[in-house]
């Protein structure tokens, strides 16, 4: 059975105080409630971390608002999850380009505005951006499941130290949710898929990954559908890392 907050099978934060700190998400906050009721996890609690792409292939989803968009997605879920109202934000091309705090009212313009500031988009490297995450989590001290959503428009350049790490993480209460921007048929995504399908138990522990391509047009896929994707492995993982021990 998947663990709850006691008996309660509510929101972390509730819709009024969305109402109150951030009434533009009121709609998103609701499509990810579907979301998370579709899927068995009411009264869930976990941390729940976004990662984006800064490579120099990103630059048109940044201009167009996608990837403001896709981060008010990902704080709306979390505010289901956790009562902080606070999603860890880890920027990532080259190395790890920045971080930052996302927060219920203090999220508009957020995302271009710090990514302006970051400066050059390198290459695509995932390994610096997943251990900036788990380091996080370790110096939070929190045990509670953690869900990282981590965008990305291609392969990384490390493609040995992306596994290594991933693999190594599985022993840590984290869920790695891939999301693929660009063309469904670049073979840039292979990886991904080869990520979300790694051998259990021989490579990893538990099956700690998954992975969704959300295609060209990423903002124009409903967001219930987009929210439906990045839950869909999540409550497996839950229960596997319960049986492993790792919640």
């Amino acid at each position: 059975m998947i663990e709850t907050n006691g008996s309660k099978r509510t929101p972390a934060i509730s819709l009024s105080k969305v109402q109150e700190r951030a009434p533009d998400l009121v709609s998103l906050y609701e499509s990810a409630g579907a979301s998370i009721r579709h899927h068995g996890l009411e009264g869930v609690r976990a941390a729940v971390y976004l990662v984006l792409d800064r490579s120099g292939s990103m630059r048109p989803y940044y201009a167009d608002g996608t990837m403001q968009h896709l981060a008010e997605q990902v704080l709306t879920l979390s505010a289901h999850f956790d009562d902080d109202g606070t999603v860890p934000v880890v920027f990532f091309s080259t190395d790890v380009d920045g971080s930052t705090d996302l927060t219920l009212g203090g999220h508009r313009g957020r995302i271009n505005k710090l990514h302006e500031n970051l400066g050059h988009m390198g290459r695509t490297n995932y390994h610096w951006a997943m251990d900036a995450v788990i380091d996080h989590y370790l110096d939070s001290g929190s045990t509670a499941p953690a869900l990282v959503i981590f965008q990305t428009d291609g392969g990384p350049t490390s493609r040995p130290a992306a596994e290594r790490y991933l693999c190594k993480a599985a022993r840590l209460p984290l869920f790695w949710q891939f999301i693929g921007f660009g063309d469904p048929d670049d073979n840039e995504f292979a990886f991904l898929r080869k990520l979300d399908t790694l051998a259990v138990p021989a490579r990893r522990v538990v099956d700690n990954a998954g992975f969704f391509h959300a295609g060209h047009t990423p903002r124009a896929i409903r967001d219930q559908h987009l929210f439906d994707q990045l839950l869909r492995e999540f409550p497996d993982w839950l229960a596997a890392a319960r049986t492993a021990h790792i919640l």
